[in-house]
């Protein structure tokens, strides 16, 4: 499938070549040694080289790993590889993620709160969890991101709790750190029974995170809660090994496939914590605070890891509503992950989506225009619910896009931006899943292997209309938002695209327009009249072509004289650089002169829809706006052609 903005594809070869690069690089870097042997060995060899990089917390060792992936832009803003290829417009959400590890990091009191991320559907939460998993993964291969634990341990924990508590404080002497935690209940008994309590033959490894392998990372998905089981998070006695250890209580006879010790020394995610019992949210936010977990006949079972929860707005206010929950709220940290509102990283989003769909849908072409469109649509769905007049929505989305927006100040696009009037937009509305099928049903309905704008848009109308979950009152202000879409953006952009290929098919007329434009200027500033090239009589300059020309910039009647005067200027510092001053040299006159020119060839682009047959000249004029339509501008044949009918029709309404 060809997407807008896409450069003409490499070489398969190069591309192959490429990525051969880089899976070589990633070896490399990713290329991890191996260790493994008694505590006595790694008091000696190991902890000596980094005794700060051994001793980490979960937190800490999360938030290493993100500083590993993020580079500070300067303005408190963190640009993460690890979030840029797959998370668009939620910078501020991810802002606040980054910000929680960094407090927790430091030792904070935040350090011991659940992260529970809220927003709507496809918002974005589980790929921003996911996305931490395997970062995490990564980073373990790493050499700053070594990980050590004790061989063997079903919560692989670090080789440090081994040092007796009257140790300690002379450890914390001799190498600067703290050690946090108690060996479990697994490995005391092994530490008895196979090595006489001699805890310096105890055997250590370097151990890698894995979600597969269970090891540094954990999840949990709710399921019926009349069945649910605490044992899926803690484990249960395993009978099978109750008869080879002759006691229920003996903690090789306990199962210890929990999820919780699954992510001890990592993540434990928790998707759509909210629908869970009450008693696994009591263990959780124990867990969270003291870092200890109290199962049938064992001692409490040190934990150190980071709960990463999600859940919808749905499940969250109807957890606000119940007042016994007050003491669980004030044990997490609730970061929103709204849907974007800048059009441009939504279209960044279904990009995204589209590049990963099956293969009949690559070759069908997407004129430049479908993906933002379909994301304005979007966007007006999530930022106003009230009867707000249309010009001021257009206005916000603009802004929101940080696009120049005539006659509003800094203030207002910081009120608008901070969503002072109202903090709920983006928490609800169109999601992209509900886009993207639409787009799906657009390509598989289309007789063309090419979609355009106004495709989409009608199928997004269908898929309103059929939807049974939507109300009419909202259906009908939905449609309406389409209807906006395609007024106050989609005509704008498709106008400006076929106006600068017209242009450049008139280019001569456009540099005459130029020289005629600074002629009338130079004969108005000089005060002097000028001899028509036509009929040889001398007139005065023509100030309803200059006015003209520069209305088409907004250059007002009280500003047109200072205007004039930086254009002569222009032109004569060019005229004495010994330089051409053409359509180039001044951005501002190019745009009036082009807008001008658009204006007055009109008739040429109604020619295009014409039952008449259009002269040589004028079927070999379009046929080059058409070509660089397709060149230049992301179209390809068949949408250049609507593209030109659908300005066509514009043209004729107006």
């Amino acid at each position: 499938m060809t997407l807008p903005g896409e450069e003409f594809p490499a070489r398969p070869w190069d591309e192959q070549d490429n990525f051969l690069k880089s899976l070589s690089l990633f070896t490399r870097q990713h290329r991890a040694g191996h260790w493994s042997g008694p505590f006595s060995e790694f008091m000696e060899k190991v902890l000596p080289l980094a005794p700060q990089q051994v001793a980490r917390s979960s937190h800490q060792y999360i938030w290493d790993m993100i500083r590993a992936t993020c580079i500070d832009d300067g303005e408190g803003h963190f640009r993460c590889k690890l979030f840029e290829d797959d998370l668009f417009g939620i910078d501020e959400a991810i802002d606040r993620v980054v910000d929680y590890f960094k407090a927790a990091a430091s030792g904070s009191e935040v350090g011991r709160r659940l992260l529970l991320l809220l927003g709507p559907p496809s918002g974005g939460k589980s790929t921003l969890v996911i996305l931490l998993k395997r970062g995490l993964e990564e980073y373990s291969y790493t050499e700053e991101g070594a990980l050590y634990a004790i061989a063997g341990c079903p919560v692989h924990e670090s080789p440090l709790h081994l040092i007796p508590h009257t140790m300690r404080a002379s450890f914390r002497n001799t190498y600067g750190i703290d050690i946090s935690g108690e060996i479990c209940p697994h490995c005391r008994a092994r530490l008895e029974d196979q090595y006489d309590g001699d805890f310096m033959q105890m055997p250590v490894e370097r151990f890698f995170i894995s979600e597969s392998g269970r090891s540094g990372i954990g999840t949990y998905a709710p399921h019926d809660p009349t069945t649910a089981d605490l044992a899926d998070l803690v484990g249960s006695v395993d009978l099978s090994k109750v008869a080879q250890y002759g006691d229920e209580g003996d903690p090789r006879a306990w199962s210890w496939s929990g999820a919780v010790y699954a992510a001890s020394r990592g993540v434990l995610e928790m998707i759509e914590i909210l629908k869970v019992k009450r008693e696994f949210l009591y263990l959780l936010l124990t867990l969270t605070q003291e870092k200890n977990v109290k199962v049938s006949r064992f001692p409490l079972i040190y934990l150190d890891e980071t709960i990463l929860a999600h859940t919808n707005l749905a499940e969250f206010r109807k957890f606000l509503q119940e007042s016994e929950n007050e003491a669980l709220l004030d044990r997490m940290v609730i970061i929103q992950v709204p849907y974007t509102l800048n059009y441009k990283e939504e279209a960044r989003i279904y990009k995204k989506l589209i590049s990963s769909a099956a293969p009949a849908f690559r070759d069908v072409h997407l004129d430049p225009h479908v993906l933002h469109a379909a994301a304005v649509f979007a966007i007006l769905s999530r930022i106003q619910d009230s009867d707000e007049k249309e010009v001021e929505l257009v206005k916000k989305v603009r802004i929101h896009a940080d696009e120049e927006v005539e006659g509003v100040n800094r203030a207002d696009v910081r009120r608008v931006k901070e969503k002072e009037k109202a903090p709920d937009e983006g928490l609800s509305g169109v999601s992209p899943r509900f886009v993207i099928n639409a787009l799906s049903n657009a390509i598989i309905q289309s007789n063309q292997k090419s979609l355009s704008t106004m495709d989409v848009l009608l199928a997004l109308k269908d898929g309103i209309e059929n939807d049974a979950r939507i109300d009419p009152k909202k259906k009908r202000k939905w449609v309406d938002y389409l209807v906006l879409t395609r007024k106050d953006f989609y005509n704008r952009w498709v106008k400006q695209d076929v106006h600068k290929a017209l242009f450049v098919s008139f280019e001569q007329e456009a540099q005459d327009l130029l020289n005629k434009y600074l002629d009338e200027v130079e004969a108005m500033l000089d005060n002097r009249t000028i001899k028509d090239p036509i009929t040889n009589e001398e007139r005065r300059p023509d100030e309803r072509f200059l006015r003209a020309v520069e209305e088409k910039i907004h250059i007002s009647e009280s500003g047109k004289q200072s205007f004039r005067q930086e254009v002569v200027r222009k032109a004569m510092g060019a005229y004495k650089r010994g330089v051409k001053f053409g359509l180039e040299s001044h951005i501002q006159l190019n745009d009036a002169v082009q807008q001008y020119l658009f204006e007055q060839r009109r008739d040429v682009l109604r020619l295009v829809s014409s039952a008449k047959r259009p002269d040589e000249e004028i079927r070999t004029k379009i046929s080059a706006v058409e070509k660089r339509l397709v060149d230049e501008y992301g179209y390809d044949a068949h949408s250049a052609r609507e593209a030109l009918n659908y300005v066509t029709t514009l043209l004729a309404q107006e």
